[in-house]
């Protein structure tokens, strides 16, 4: 009896042991046809109307769903998706969309779709953005910060169901940049079905854990700051493109445990490497990396409606007392080039007469002294907890910034989240003083740097600076409603003189982005949105 409670005790514990081993592995590991990505963090949630970072949209958009109008892998030039054709009228205010026939919804446990996408699913999309009193909206309250900051609240007039395929979205003004923003990650389409669904069942927040879309790859599960498993989807309506049988993000952190595990052959794709990595990467001959000059600015914003930052003299001090070629050379290695504008050099429009006031901390004391803060002051000082193109450390960044600012008085206390509380906080709450954060491209157009991260629609959203200044914004209004390239040009660069300034932010660099990756993986893109796509990769 002993003996047998013995042996059935050992068992147990080999039992134990091996399940969660068993659990991490890719259900067809064998196949050479399931890929790890190692990514850096945990999604906010799987509903890219409601979450804005590349971690949601690479968890959400890039493999779950589909938008009417999509970037082709690799570029900025949009293509037809879910919309196989659109026109637009005379005056630039009504946008026809023809949607694409035989695309089917997701299939999984929790929902077995009945019908086909169509114009029912691009109003419910939508309409769930655009009206505070949509019934789905009502029972499930959300907030959609990029929708708000485009201005699409104010700016859409109404959205049309001419017939099963056929939408028309009339605007109140011109948007020459309508069908670029229908391209970006908040606009990817959810099933309306799937929707009435979760209303019935009253579980109307499961669209933000248990995703339906009609992308390449279907969601199976989730494990917080761990695991998320996808599988290929067999009915995607682009055959072909889906050349993998299971997709599954290993949520790491740790970059320098990205690296190993990429090194160790437990992931083949690893996200957000740090300078030092890139060596040790060349030096593997298993491994490779794709690089590129990123389409992306770092910063560091002040908020503009705390007291001192919400005097220009205090702002243009801080910038001033930043060492920018030390902050490049101490944390990207010389990989980066210095920023000047809150646009790369590589957007049309980018103002290259433009110039930084000189690094000169004596100048930067001065003027506070001048305006009334000889001592200086105490502020916080945000910095990311994950890894981004735009700064692979950022806490190594803020103590540069730091150091750089105690020097004329002001003492910074550096403050961090968890990534999904971070932008909550940053975005919603404006608790910052100054916080460290970036961008990278979304759609090609200057009006995505300059009227997203700095325009007055977008206080309570990505304008961390939450500055809106008058004139500004009437440029950056003026600029979406004219079609001819050279006017918007000359808007915009009237803009960036303002932008210089004021000084809402201190741009700090442009970086060079690597995308580290076992060489068995082929058809992997550089994105210049700095996203991560795996429809139309494979393993060798």
């Amino acid at each position: 009896m002993v003996v047998a409670r013995i042996w059935r005790s050992t068992i147990l514990r080999c039992l134990l042991a091996v399940i969660p081993a068993l659990l991490s592995l890719p259900a067809n590991a064998a196949s050479g046809k399931t890929l790890v990505f190692c990514s850096e963090g945990s999604p906010a949630g799987f509903d890219p109307g409601q979450h804005t970072t590349s971690t949601d949209f690479d968890a959400s958009t890039y493999t779950v769903y589909n938008e009417l109008v999509q970037f082709r892998r690799g570029t900025l030039d949009p293509e037809p998706a879910l919309a196989a054709s659109w026109e637009v009228s005379s005056d630039g205010r009504a946008y026809t969309f023809h949607l694409r026939h035989g695309v089917k919804f997701h299939t999984t446990p929790w929902f077995r779709p009945t019908r086909e996408f169509d114009a029912d699913d691009v109003l419910f999309t939508f309409n769930r953005m655009l009206k505070p009193d949509d019934p789905f909206r009502k029972a499930y309250p959300a907030s959609f910060p990029y929708f708000s900051d485009l201005g699409f609240d104010r700016s859409i007039e109404r959205i049309e169901k001419i017939d099963d395929y056929t939408v028309r979205f009339q605007l109140k003004e011109p948007d020459v940049i309508f069908v670029r923003n229908l391209a970006m990650s908040f606009a990817s389409i959810l099933s309306a079905e799937y929707a009435a669904q979760l209303s019935r069942e009253h579980r109307e927040a499961d669209i933000n854990q248990r995703p339906i879309g009609t992308g390449p790859f279907v969601f199976r599960s989730y494990q917080k700051d761990a695991l998320i498993r996808y599988d290929a989807n067999p009915d995607y309506w682009l055959p072909g493109e889906v050349k993998l049988d299971h997709l599954i993000f290993a949520i790491t952190p740790d970059p320098a445990a990205r690296i190993q595990k990429l090194a160790n052959g437990e992931c083949q794709v690893s996200a957000f490497p740090r300078p030092v990595d890139i060596d040790t990467v060349k030096r593997n001959p298993t491994l490779t990396t794709v690089s590129g000059v990123g389409f992306n600015v770092g910063f560091v914003a002040y908020n503009t409606q705390h007291a001192p930052l919400d005097r220009v003299d205090v702002r243009r001090a801080l910038d001033m007392a930043i060492d920018k070629p030390a902050i490049i050379q101490a944390v990207f290695a010389g990989n980066a080039t210095v920023a000047t504008n809150p646009m790369p050099p590589a957007q049309w429009s980018y103002d290259n007469t433009l110039k930084d006031a000189p690094f000169d901390p004596a100048r930067a004391k001065a003027l506070l002294a001048q305006a009334g803060f000889p001592s200086g002051f105490e502020i916080t000082l945000w910095a990311m907890p994950v890894q981004r193109p735009y700064n692979p450390n950022a806490q190594l960044m803020a103590q540069l910034i730091q150091q750089d600012w105690a020097k004329i008085g002001v003492r910074a206390k550096i403050v961090s989240y968890e990534w999904g509380e971070y932008n909550r906080r940053a975005k919603q709450g404006g608790e910052h003083d100054a916080i460290l954060y970036g961008w990278s491209g979304d759609n090609g157009d200057p009006d995505n740097w300059l009227g997203t991260l700095l325009g007055c629609d977008a206080v309570h959203g990505s304008n961390l600076s939450k500055w809106c200044d008058a004139k500004f914004n009437a440029l950056i209004e003026q600029a979406r409603s004219m079609p001819n390239v050279e006017e918007r040009t000359t808007l915009y660069r009237e803009a960036q003189v303002i932008f210089k300034q004021q000084v809402p932010f201190t741009p700090i660099d442009h970086s060079i982005v690597f995308l580290p990756a076992s060489r068995r993986v082929k058809g992997l893109p550089l994105s210049p949105l700095g996203s991560h796509r795996f429809d139309g990769v494979w393993l060798q």
